[in-house]
């Protein structure tokens, strides 16, 4: 497939590129550019830059805050801001809930939720993991019961990314027993200050606090916090999946990665000379260089042309599968490109210290959840071996 751009697109190119150049905080981008995880500040303080723009959430429709850009400039600000190394918009509310409503939610919630979704006013996490049930998502036990206009709920979600910080999360609870166990879940939007809600940090293997548990004892959710239909909870999470495993491909961070991994090895040198004069190592380099190239064709391939999402539903978790262990190959690659200067510092405060190499190692293992998180690889090749193998 021909990448090559209409003048309108090029031009919007340039435009996002400038914008980046001109409002991107540089001490956002240079923490980002050496590896580190944004923090909470620095994703609210950008997704406010971009929602001055419109940016924030480009794909909604400008009446709930988005800026309604077509899939090709959609792609385009997406790959550029990855390829900056600028903190994306908090994807639970911009690529996740925010489509969700404007697909199967009230317009009261429209109203309500997405506003302050696009400008980051409340930052939502995500409640579908279980002890349990996790790749089963399914299978889920969190129960919801009726009780007059509200949800009564009990339960415990793992794996709960960032919901230390969250205010809000959205749920699937179970809310009947069918004999489909897709059948009688429903998604919730639960205040994360309702009483009976609870949060347990979990230290990953990276060293981090990304993830949590969250309990829910006798919690209390008004019934106009349903999306959708009661029971249907499954169809919403379905079509938030799907999103969620396109967004995972993450074209531009994988570019932006590689690039990273060029400037190392042109400025590390062993025994005297460089190390991407190494011909072994310059192969690698190109190799990957294919295949995220590949990607990029397959994902644009894809997003362009409605029909083969139509004719293929499982298609997205090609893009999930590879896009997940590029990022582990390009991630490990710059681990050892570090070596034992990659190895995490931290000063008296338990900061991450911003020595250049200092995050190689925990990005490296950080990373090796991406072919857990969004639905494992495992499952991603029994949908792919379901839908389009037969």
């Amino acid at each position: 497939m021909d990448l090559r751009l209409s003048p309108g697109e090029s031009a919007f190119r340039e435009e996002v590129r400038g914008f980046i150049r001109d409002r991107l905080p540089a001490d956002i981008r240079d923490r980002l550019r050496k590896g580190h995880a944004a923090r909470k500040q620095d994703v609210v303080a950008w997704q406010r830059i971009l929602h001055e723009r419109g940016w924030a959430a480009p794909h909604w429709p400008q009446e709930y805050g988005g800026a309604g850009l077509g899939t090709a400039e959609r792609l385009i600000l997406v790959e550029e801001l990855q390829r900056a190394a600028a903190p994306q918009p908090l994807p639970f509310n911009v690529a996740m809930l925010g489509p969700v409503l404007l697909r199967f939610g009230t317009e009261e919630q429209k109203r309500f939720f997405l506003p302050k979704l696009a400008r980051l006013d409340l930052w939502f996490c995500q409640g579908f993991s279980e002890p349990d049930s996790g790749s089963d998502l399914a299978s889920l036990r969190t129960r919801a019961v009726r009780d007059g206009d509200e949800y009564v709920v009990d339960g415990q979600k793992i794996w709960t990314t960032s919901a230390h910080h969250a205010d809000w999360i959205f749920a699937l609870v179970r809310t009947e027993q069918a004999a489909r166990k897709q059948d009688g879940i429903s998604f919730l939007l639960i205040d994360m200050k309702t009483p009976g809600v609870s949060v347990r940090p979990i230290v990953s293997i990276d060293g981090q606090h990304h993830l949590n548990e969250v309990f829910f004892d006798q919690v209390r959710v008004p019934i106009a916090n349903l999306v959708g239909q009661e029971g249907r909870g499954w169809d919403c999470a379905k079509y938030l999946l799907a999103s969620e495993r396109t967004n995972i491909a993450s074209i531009g961070l994988c570019w932006e990665r590689l690039g990273y991994a060029h400037e190392l090895a042109g400025s590390i040198r062993q025994g005297g000379k460089r190390l991407i004069d190494d011909p072994k190592l310059g192969a690698e380099l190109a190799v990957l260089g294919a295949e995220v190239r590949a990607l990029e064709l397959t994902n644009w391939r894809f997003l362009l042309d409605p029909e083969i999402g139509r004719k293929n539903p499982g298609f997205a978790s090609v893009l999930k599968v590879k896009g997940s262990e590029l990022m582990q190959e390009l991630t490990s690659l710059i681990a050892r490109l570090a070596g034992p200067a990659g190895l995490e510092r931290r000063d008296g405060e338990g900061e991450a210290a911003l020595h250049p190499l200092a995050a190689a190692s925990p990005r490296y293992f950080f990373y090796r959840a991406a072919t857990i998180y969004g639905g494992s690889s495992e499952v991603q090749k029994d949908i792919l071996a379901k839908t389009l193998l037969g």
